[in-house]
């Protein structure tokens, strides 16, 4: 029997033990019903079930249900979300079709993510450990009006855990296949009563590697972490707060990640197992994250607050990877990045009977430097290259909604942002060597450019919402996206490196939000239609005279129409069931090619499965000396295309994967232990790849996470 056969009698299953359970006895005074979730998703605390976007929030509870490591395992609990890791330790995400998947700092990412509402400028650095974490929200489609840079597909947003003034500690240690060991830690508490509160939390996160190289006989593809957070909560007063956070990161495993070939690569098989691998060039790969931060807020009238959020980050970036996948030194790629950030924003919200804003001013300046190159002594193609990039971006934004009637609310905003980025590109060849790094200066220089242009946009916002009842709220909106232009960071020449242009994006969405037998089960729905220009796609091509080419180039218009689907219901006491369901229907409207070749009938878009769903259950069971929950869960994606070449080679076809977990907790719920599995049923699938057939005549796929099992001791008071 097949597994995604299997997985669907999992889910149908579940479903008819779900039916067959009787209506919880509403006893007066003793209802069950689900817990309230409050999100910051317009920027001002608000009821999830009251706002009139499309947002999923994971709380820790619903994370440790998942058992979330990092942000790729809340993929499935989000319609229409593609997260994992991509070739260079890079976030790839992608939201109902948009996204970026290509992992150099010249291409800014489609989808915003932030840490405690700062925003993480570069894709490496942002595929974010789940640690010290209070939720996570996904905010589904543009969120040009307030958060404005680079979020025209969404946002992800990790929000941590503020210092409080009672005493609190807890710590978690989890064993696990692959030789996996995490330690989590969190103390805080009041330093001066009622005045200032601290906290620090800490992360060890380590593991063997998915894939045996049989190169030099060792894994590949490990981890080894370390990371921490500390934050002070000064309230001086009633009216004024002041959080300080600092947080950082190290990821220093022993090697980097190394693909499958899928095809024969220069003359060597393609691989039997994607998890045997055959590798040269994958022992470096270090990941250095550090940032701080201050938020400040004071309540300047009983309507008006005030907000200044201040922060500056670094990110370190080295590796070396074998793209190529051969023990012969034929195609391996270098980085090494420093990256550094500043932002800051002033915001004030008003909050009135009937009309509530949000207005401010932004301002981001990035700093990166990369030098990269080839590495492939065995076929003379040695490389050298150093990107040196300043990006600025100010903007100015204003949101505010007004209720007409008790049940009608208008909702208007407009984000006005300018960008300016300068861009200087040296590329050297040398001869065959086994030296790195290279010197550059002392190579055969065929790139020296120093460019530099700027843009500016308009992204609006219209929306109606109307609550039919208490409980059943539904909403229409318009709004455009905006994500910056910039320069091809693999450009051979001053031709090359003209600039590329912004995308641009209006999404039409209707939606409804309801509460329902009585606040026992929530229904939420969102179809939309999005209306893609300009959108900025990087492929792997010969050029005249069949040498190896990259393009990245203003390629294509699309179109997407979809629906987002969430479904959770407490059908007993104790017994949730949660569902989501993704329908998208992507397609390109024009993809100029090679030669000026308009192929849009001949590609598919990237991370776009037309349809993506999960089904997962929990029961818990009352102990005469604590507790026992059962979780488990079955996801669903159909074909994936994870390349803009559609290659149907790489091409993932329809895939479930299944996951168990149980928790015993004792007495009071101090002490618990967890046991789980993640894709019970070992299923192989890709993730991530590169095409490089029309070049260098082969391609290679990243495959997603094998059969993996766990066992967590977690005490908390």
């Amino acid at each position: 029997m097949s597994v995604t056969r299997t997985a669907a009698r999992v889910a149908a299953l579940l479903l008819a033990q779900a039916a067959a359970l009787p209506a919880v006895a509403q006893d007066a005074g003793d209802e069950p019903r689900l817990e309230e979730i409050v999100v910051t998703a317009r920027r001002t605390e608000e009821r999830l079930q009251d706002v009139p976007v499309a947002v999923t929030a994971l709380g820790g509870e619903a994370l440790r249900r998942l058992d979330a490591v990092n942000l790729g395992d809340i993929q499935n609990a989000v319609p229409n979300l593609t997260l994992h890791v991509g070739d260079a330790a890079n976030a790839v995400v992608y939201i109902r079709g948009v996204g970026q998947i290509d992992s150099l700092a010249f291409a800014d990412p489609g989808v915003g993510i932030y840490l405690d509402d700062v925003y993480l400028g570069r894709a490496q650095g942002a595929f974010l450990d789940v640690f010290d974490v209070e939720r996570i929200e996904v905010l589904r489609g543009p969120q040009g009006t307030l958060y404005g840079r680079n979020t025209i597909g969404g946002a992800v947003k990790f929000v941590s855990r503020t210092p409080g003034f009672d005493p609190m500690a807890r710590i978690e240690a989890t064993v696990g296949s692959y030789d996996r060991l995490d330690v989590k830690g969190t103390v805080g508490g009041a330093l001066v009563e009622d005045k200032v509160a601290a906290k620090a939390a800490f992360a060890y996160l380590g593991r063997d590697g998915y894939s045996d190289n049989a190169f030099d006989g060792r894994d590949d593809g490990d981890k080894d972490t370390w990371a921490g957070r500390v934050s002070v909560l000064a309230a001086p007063s009633e009216r004024f707060t002041l959080q300080l956070s600092a947080d950082g990161s190290s990821d220093t495993p022993d090697t980097s990640r190394t693909p499958s070939r899928e095809t024969a690569v220069f003359g060597v098989a393609p691989n039997t197992d994607p998890f045997e691998v055959n590798a040269d060039f994958n022992d470096l790969s270090k990941l250095k994250v550090r940032g701080v931060a201050a938020t400040a807020a004071w309540d300047a009238t009983e309507t008006v607050t005030l907000k200044s959020i201040t922060a500056y980050r670094t990110m370190d970036y080295e590796t070396h990877l074998d793209l190529d996948a051969t023990p012969t030194p034929f195609f391996g790629v270098f980085v090494d990045e420093a990256q550094n950030q500043f932002s800051q924003e002033f915001q004030a919200t008003f909050t009135g009977d009937r009309f509530t804003g949000v207005a401010g001013l932004y301002f981001f300046r990035e700093h990166d430097e990369t030098e990269s190159g080839l590495f492939g002594p065995a076929i003379s193609l040695v490389t050298d290259s150093l990107n040196d990039q300043l990006n600025r971006s100010y903007a100015a934004y204003g949101q505010g909604s007004f209720d007409l009637t008790e049940a009608l609310s208008v909702t208007g905003g407009l984000r006005y942002t300018f960008e300016e980025k300068s861009f200087r590109r040296i590329q050297e060849f040398f001869g065959p060597t086994d030296t790195l790094p290279l010197p550059l200066g002392t190579g055969l220089r065929i790139t020296d450019v120093d460019v530099g242009d700027d843009w500016s946009s308009l992204s609006p916002k219209l929306a109606v919402d109307y609550r039919f009842t208490p409980d059943l709220m539904g909403y229409v909106s318009a709004s455009r996206g905006f994500k910056s232009g910039g320069f091809d960071g693999r450009s051979n020449s001053a031709a090359q490196a003209l600039p590329f242009d912004p995308e641009t994006m209006w999404s039409y969405e209707a939606g409804l939000k309801s509460t329902l037998w009585a606040d026992r089960m929530t229904l939420n729905a969102a179809a939309f239609w999005n209306d893609y220009k300009n959108l900025q796609l990087s492929s792997f091509v010969a050029d005249s005279s069949g040498a190896f080419a990259a393009l990245f180039t203003n390629a294509g218009a699309a179109t997407m129409r979809g629906v987002d689907l969430e479904l959770t219901a407490l059908l007993a006491q104790g017994f949730t069931v949660n569902a989501t369901l993704g329908f998208l229907d992507a397609e390109y409207d024009r993809y100029i090619g090679p030669g000026g070749v308009d192929i849009a009938d001949q590609r598919e878009m990237v991370n776009a499965p037309r349809w993506s769903w999960r089904l997962g259950a929990t029961y818990a069971v009352p102990l005469s000396f604590g507790a026992l929950t059962l979780d488990g869960d079955v996801a669903y994606r159909s074909k994936t295309y994870p390349t803009v070449s559609s290659s149907e080679v790489l091409a993932q076809k329809g895939r479930a994967l299944v996951n168990a977990q149980a928790t015993l907790e004792l007495g009071e719920g101090n002490w618990a232990v967890s046991a789980g599995v993640k894709n019970l049923f070992d299923e192989e699938y890709i993730s991530h790849g590169f095409d490089l057939s029309d070049s260098l005549g082969y391609q290679l796929g990243y495959y997603g996470d094998p059969r993996t099992w766990s066992l967590s001791l977690r005490y908390s008071w």
